[in-house]
Parts: C-alpha cells; structure tokens; sequence
C-alpha cells in the first residue's frame, strides 16, 4: 500500500504540473494583460485543487482549525514554521484565498516546478547574498502593499521533526515594513508524510491557523524588537496544544 500510494503522489504530481502549466501559462498571460484579479483566483484554485488531491491520495486526513481567522480581504502576511515539503502542499489547500510564496533559489532551477511558483506569485530568494534577498523581501512587501498575501517560513529551512528552529533574523520584515496583518500557521506532522522514510505515509498532520496579529497598530519599536518573538510564541503554543490534543485521542 506505501508503495501504491508514493507511485500515485509522484504520477499525479507530474501530470498535474504538466497539466496546469499548459493551463497556467495563458493565465499568466491574461494576468499581465490586466485580468490580474480573475486570473490569480483562478490559478490558486488549480493549485489548491491539486493539493487536495495530493492529500487524498497520501491518506492524510489533516486536522485543520483556525480558518476563520484568515481574512478574505486585504493584505495579509502567513508566517508558518517548516517541518517538510509537504507544508506548501497543506497551505494551498487550506489557506482558501491566492498567496505567493518565498521559496529558495535553488527551486528555480527545477524545471516546472520552477514555472508553477512563478505562476502561483512566488518569489526566489538568493539567501547567500543580501542584496539580491534584500530586493526579494521588498517586491514582496510591495506585493502585499498592493493588497495581496504572501507566505514565508521564517526559520530558513525545513526542520524536519526537530521541533520549531529559531526564526533568521528580519524574517519578518515582509510584515514589518507593509504593516499587514499576520497570520501565524502552526504545521506538526508532514514530515513524517514523505520525507522522512521517502515513501509516502498516511501521517497524522494538523494545521493551526493562529489568531491575526495587526502590525499596524503597534509602534515601530514594538514591531522591530518584539513582532518576531510575538510570531514565534504563537506558533510555538499552538504546536504544543496540538501535541497536548494528539496525546489525549
């Protein structure tokens, strides 16, 4: 069955990119022609579309909690820990409404999948070399000023099952310097889904969506010296009541 289910994933994942690229490239197309609005809704809901087909088919049945704390309007910044590869799977079905996303520039090297990002509002971050992050993080802030949602994960690489890693310093600044709303994502289990045996296995996963901490409220001292800490306390009390709620099932 572990060998039926990793043949699926990978076999429907492959289509799946070819099939929505062919899809999504027109999209783009139309999207910087100006149907920005009908375009980036329609491309997030192929993408989530796939990931919900993905879960079905590892045998996930994620616990999910917290979506009404995501707004449907306006600016908004996710910040989630990163456990595996498979939490970019769990954003796109569940967080309901388009975002982009921060990924490493090493995925833009990996062909369709580089082009899927791309579509999806994705940006590539070059960590090695500050300037060229630096101009990453604010075409996201803008991306977020004109309304949009990005996703980052600020700990700089997957933890995989090793507990919540220490936040790299200004991982935040998307939220600091655009004053949206963050939305703090608590993910517990995916590592064990594909990674950590690279075969896939029907994990036991939860997703937490945190109550929204507004920046815009708060003084520039509050967001530069204590918004991380905030962020971080968040998910960090939200994955020990998620662990305190799995033992008690």
């Amino acid at each position: 069955m572990t060998f039926l289910r990793t043949a699926g994933a990978f076999a429907y994942t492959v289509f799946a990119v070819v099939f929505y690229l062919v899809v999504g490239i027109p999209a783009f197309i139309l999207n910087v022609l100006g149907l920005k609005r009908f375009t980036t809704l329609a491309v997030y809901r192929m993408g989530q579309l796939w990931a919900l087909g993905l879960i079905a088919i590892t045998g996930c049945t994620p616990v999910v909690t917290g979506r009404e704390h995501i707004p449907q309007k306006g600016s908004v910044c996710f910040v989630s820990n990163h456990a595996g590869a498979f939490d970019i799977i769990l954003a796109l079905a569940y967080i309901g409404r388009p975002f982009g996303f921060i990924a490493k520039k090493e995925l833009l090297f990996l062909p369709l999948i580089n082009v899927w990002i791309y579509i999806l509002g994705g940006l590539f971050i070059d960590r090695k070399n500050i300037r060229k992050a630096l101009n990453t993080i604010n075409l996201g802030i803008r991306k977020i000023q004109r309304g949009g949602s990005m996703l980052i994960f600020p700990e700089g690489t997957r933890s995989k099952g090793r507990g919540l890693l220490p936040f790299r310093s200004g991982s935040v600044k998307l939220a600091t310097h655009s004053l949206a709303p963050i939305v703090p994502i608590a993910i517990s289990g995916s590592y064990e889904v594909f990674e950590k045996e690279y075969r896939v296995h029907p994990a036991p996963v939860r997703v937490t969506f945190c109550p929204p901490i507004l920046t815009a409220d708060m003084s520039p001292d509050e967001r530069r010296h204590k918004l991380t800490d905030q962020v971080r306390g968040a998910i960090e009390q939200a994955l020990d009541s998620g662990d305190q709620a799995a033992q008690l099932t």
